[in-house]
């Protein structure tokens, strides 16, 4: 979690329950303008996909199409 994460959520459980709720349908809101079908990826799992693609590149997995599965 990056430091501006970790600030707002410190700030965010100062507020009341409420006020909490306004907040997350706020950010909701901000990440469905920002990314409408949720089909964009964050930087760590942008580096997750790349690290496995790596990986597989070298052979360390298998493929699903290169197991016989009869």
């Amino acid at each position: 979690m990056s430091a501006i994460s970790k600030q707002v959520a410190e700030m965010l459980d100062m507020l009341p329950e409420h006020d909490q709720n306004l907040a997350l349908e706020l950010v909701r809101k901000m990440v469905l303008a920002w990314d409408s079908d949720f089909t964009k990826l964050t930087k760590a799992e942008r580096a997750r996909i790349e690290q496995a693609e790596e990986e597989m590149s070298h052979g360390e997995y298998t493929t699903h199409d290169a197991i016989d599965w009869n």
